[in-house]
């Protein structure tokens, strides 16, 4: 039990908020579009992995609209 008090530090505190801001941004963008394309399996995916932004991030540059590719 001694360990666990001296991993839970500020610090670690706020690089899991970090953390899990960075993912719930991603995510919710990712499940925008995902729901907006008709997307309903990538839809289930991201709402159900936690990847800490990276499946949100893949599924955005996959999917981004051609005009915005330069």
């Amino acid at each position: 039990m001694e360990n666990l008090n001296s991993l839970i530090t500020p610090w670690f505190l706020t690089v899991v908020v970090v953390i899990v801001i960075w993912d719930a941004i991603w995510k919710i963008i990712a499940m925008w579009k995902a729901a907006r394309n008709n997307h309903l399996a990538w839809f289930i995916c991201l709402a159900i992995f936690n990847t800490m932004g990276i499946l949100p991030i893949v599924y955005i540059l996959m999917y981004r609209k051609k005009e915005q590719i330069k």
